[in-house]
């Protein structure tokens, strides 16, 4: 056989990613507020698009209210079909894996309560905000580097920046910073504008007007109270054991950093995307339609522009106009759909958790639900990145939902979730009479059925921020309640 050219025919399969079915990806993974900056720019670009009104707008629409009027989200732009503006798109939307069958609710036993949505209550302002507001009226020098030091707190209300370089920054003398900083320091929440948690606690204490000798010694010894030397404390501040005992009880009552509780600077309200709403038949799932950005079609306008003088240009122009109109329409609704159907299946699948509570989350991975539903593993992880799901129990990340497991103690079963072995920790812990090891902790959650070795333990109990045996202990002893 001789060397050179040849013909030769092949067939192969290969999945070729087009315009269209990116954007459709893209779209997938976008939050609502991502989508809508999508869908404005769409808009900027195509005439025939537009942003549809909200589903509580009141009042008449212009010509554009028949179109948000269909009982479908996809537009009928050409009745009866046939023509060239109706050919088909290069997206199969029944063979991609963005494919659904229809919307779906879960139906579990539950009761017929309805969402409560006011309880969940929006964060009023930020740290700033509050204390500026009660410095209105407030004048002179002195109120200026009030203001510049509350600019410079932390979010947990404690001012790290040193007064000095702040008053050498305004051109103030020390002694002025040093009355603004008490003008600060007056304000509400007490212990504001602190720069140790000793100032603090002490700012606290006078608010409360308890700051006496003997309280100002034990807050000048903080270091000897996280030792648990008790001797050595009402030796200091000339107390008995009684006393002493309540003025730790106080001091914990006391908040460490009272800036907390307020918003930080540019913190966005999260917005849910998926309702999920407890009924007499169960729980329903659907899309939070208040968030959720609508896209219409502008058919009056195409039909002005198809019967004016068109050269072979604007011809095609126009047409892919619509064909790009036509499939955007589709892909939001497949959207929604798509992401009606993942957290249709979250639901059903953590039916415990919106019975009873964290405790009862399974073990659950993305390729479960994939299969569950019959998508790509990748499509069900877009559609829980950067969405919400809200419902009785309050606001939730979808990949909260997702979460690594134990075996349970008799080798049967699902097994259960990592946090509802924390919950479980947290709870032993809590109702301890005696400190408990983490060895006994250990055994206790076998009892419960979770099959949990001591290092589990530590590690969860650590990822909760709670103390050793002995570091409880020695709390325990400070508290008084040894």
């Amino acid at each position: 056989m001789g060397l050179g050219p040849q013909i030769q025919l092949r067939q192969s399969q290969q999945l070729v990613m087009t315009p269209q079915l990116t954007q459709a990806i893209k779209l997938l993974a976008l939050s609502n507020l991502e989508l809508e900056a999508a869908i404005a720019e769409e808009v900027a670009k195509n005439p025939l698009l537009e942003a549809g009104p909200s589903e509580d707008t009141e009042g008449p629409q212009e010509d554009i209210a028949e179109e948000a009027a269909a009982p479908s989200l996809t537009d009928e732009l050409i009745p009866g079909g046939g023509g060239e503006d109706d050919r088909p798109l290069d997206y199969d939307f029944e063979s991609q894996a963005l494919e659904t069958d229809s919307y779906t609710d879960v139906s579990v036993s539950g009761s017929g309560d309805e969402f409560d949505f006011d309880r969940i209550e929006a964060v009023a302002t930020s740290l700033s905000e509050h204390l500026l507001a009660q410095l209105h009226g407030a004048s002179g020098p002195d109120a200026v580097l009030a203001e510049i030091i509350i600019e410079q707190l932390d979010p947990s209300g404690y001012l790290s920046t040193p007064l000095a370089d702040i008053a050498e920054d305004a051109g103030a003398s020390l002694a002025e910073a040093e009355r603004a900083l008490s003008i600060v320091q007056d304000l509400d929440p007490p212990g504001v504008g602190a720069r140790s948690l000793s100032e603090c606690l002490a700012l606290q204490a006078k608010a409360a007007d308890r700051y006496d000798p003997a309280m100002a010694r034990l807050i000048d010894n903080l270091d000897l109270l996280a030792k648990g030397r008790m001797n050595d404390l009402r030796r200091i501040c000339g107390v008995d054991e009684e006393d002493l005992a309540d003025m730790v009880r106080e001091l914990r009552d006391y908040d460490p950093k009272p800036g907390t509780r307020f918003a930080e600077e540019g913190t966005e309200q999260v917005t849910p995307d998926v309702l999920v709403r407890r009924t007499r038949g169960g729980y329903s799932v659907e899309l939070n339609t208040a968030a959720l950005p609508r896209l219409l079609i502008n058919r009056r306008y195409y039909q002005e522009l198809k019967a004016g003088p068109q050269d072979k240009a604007s011809k095609a122009w126009l047409s892919e106009c619509l064909a790009t109109a036509n499939w955007l329409v589709r892909a939001l609704d497949q959207r929604a759909r798509t992401i009606v159907k993942v957290v249709s299946e979250i639901v059903k699948t953590q039916q415990g958790f919106f019975e009873r509570g964290p405790e009862a989350l399974k073990p659950l991975t993305l390729r479960q639900v994939a299969d569950a539903i019959e998508m790509h593993e990748s499509t069900v992880s877009r559609v829980t990145s950067n969405k919400y799901l809200l419902c009785d129990r309050g606001l939730y990340e979808l990949k909260y939902f997702f979460r690594s497991g134990v075996a349970s103690s008799d080798g049967e079963g699902e097994g259960a979730s990592a946090e509802a072995v924390k919950t479980a920790i947290r709870d032993i812990i809590e109702h301890e009479h005696e400190i408990l090891s983490d060895d006994a902790i250990a055994a206790l959650l076998k009892q419960r059925g979770f099959d949990c070795a001591r290092r589990t333990v530590v590690k969860y109990r650590e990822s909760m921020n709670i103390g050793s045996s002995v570091q409880r202990r020695r709390q325990r002893k400070i508290s008084g309640l040894a």
